[in-house]
């Protein structure tokens, strides 16, 4: 076969033909592994609705509604039942005040409105720092611990904001953005209007020198 001419011609059509397999071989990949993470996903949060609510024999993910909440959005609210009586629900949550971005947890709560557990399901804040809300906020020290609160005494807030949650040491805003996604979690629960999740005296805190301390 002779060789084709290294001229622009060629060489376009070359680099056409490389461009038209490489987007096709992606596509085969994506087709492949677009089920099974769609199926982890699924997977992760049934394990999280399992961790943070009572025990239940229902199918939560499939009675599964949404709610609003008190400051105008929804979050996905699935309730656990047992011999179909309501015995609490997780709550999908987030807010986007993280020191680094968004941050989704799942929340438990029991039918009366008490925290059972949480699982933090999506951060990007800093490690050693914010991101050691997983097990901050649920050790038994101090004040640090969310476990078993009431909300409806009130809206959680760290400390420097007048409330009796111990914020993650040097990582305040994070603390902040944790407990409003709390509040936001129970609000679309309840329906209430009492807990806003106003746990910042300013969402415009200066970030400065890479850290989280204010």
């Amino acid at each position: 076969m002779e060789k084709l001419k290294s001229t622009l011609p060629n060489m376009l059509l070359s680099l056409t033909g490389i461009s038209v397999i490489a987007g096709a071989i992606l596509a085969v990949v994506y087709s492949a592994t677009l089920e099974p993470i769609e199926m982890a996903k699924v997977e992760a949060v049934n394990a999280a609705i399992k961790a943070v609510t009572p025990e239940f024999d229902n199918n939560p993910s499939d009675e599964a509604y949404m709610a609003a909440t008190s400051d105008g959005d929804s979050l996905k609210i699935y309730p656990a039942k047992k011999e179909g009586e309501l015995v609490g629900a997780a709550i999908e949550t987030n807010t986007m005040k993280g020191f680094s971005g968004e941050i989704k947890i799942i929340v438990g709560f029991d039918k009366a409105g008490k925290l059972l557990n949480y699982s933090v399901m999506q951060h990007a804040e800093t490690p050693g720092l914010g991101a050691k809300m997983q097990e901050w906020f649920s050790t038994d020290k101090n004040r640090q611990s969310v476990i078993g609160r009431s909300l409806a005494e009130g809206p959680l807030a760290v400390t420097k904001d007048g409330g009796d949650v111990d914020a993650i040491t040097a990582a305040t805003i994070t603390s902040r953005a944790f407990l409003e996604a709390i509040n936001r979690a129970y609000s679309a629960y309840t329906g209430s209007d009492g807990a806003t999740g106003a746990t910042s005296k300013s969402d415009n805190a200066t970030k400065e020198g890479g850290n989280e301390n204010e």
